[in-house]
């Protein structure tokens, strides 16, 4: 697994939204969400319908981007790695606590077990710029 430096974790902590890219069949696909970093993993909520989820059933491989563009100071971390579904038991709850407490949005649209996934991104290679 790829490590973090103590910037790097910083930077990834204070940060929530980010651009995540899967692909299938050599097509694309790029989609902005609101992460949450913790121990060196990313994880994101997702629904069954969408292309993300339909992408990562056939084809595990995801990018993501945390960055922040300011003219002349640019930070951003860059990861590839492999992801994994979490739909129900301890972790799915840990994690929609967790969501529910940080995310506004979560507590004006909530979701049960069963209804929409969390995916869990683990890390293989990174880049960063800007963050020290």
């Amino acid at each position: 697994m790829t490590k973090f430096t103590p910037k790097e974790t910083k930077f990834l902590k204070e940060n929530e939204g980010c651009r995540v890219a899967t692909s299938s069949g050599n097509v694309p696909h790029i989609a902005p969400v609101t992460y949450y970093f913790e121990d060196g993993y990313f994880y994101f909520a997702t629904d069954y319908d969408t292309k993300k989820y339909s992408n990562l059933k056939k084809n595990k491989k995801i990018a993501i981007s945390v960055d922040i563009y300011n003219p002349g100071k640019h930070k951003g971390v860059v990861v590839q790695g492999s992801a994994t579904f979490i739909e129900k038991g301890s972790e799915f709850k840990r994690l929609y606590d967790i969501f529910y407490k940080n995310y506004a949005w979560v507590r004006a649209m909530p979701w049960k077990e069963g209804e929409a996934p969390f995916v869990k991104i683990i890390p293989k290679k990174k880049a960063s710029w800007g963050v020290g």
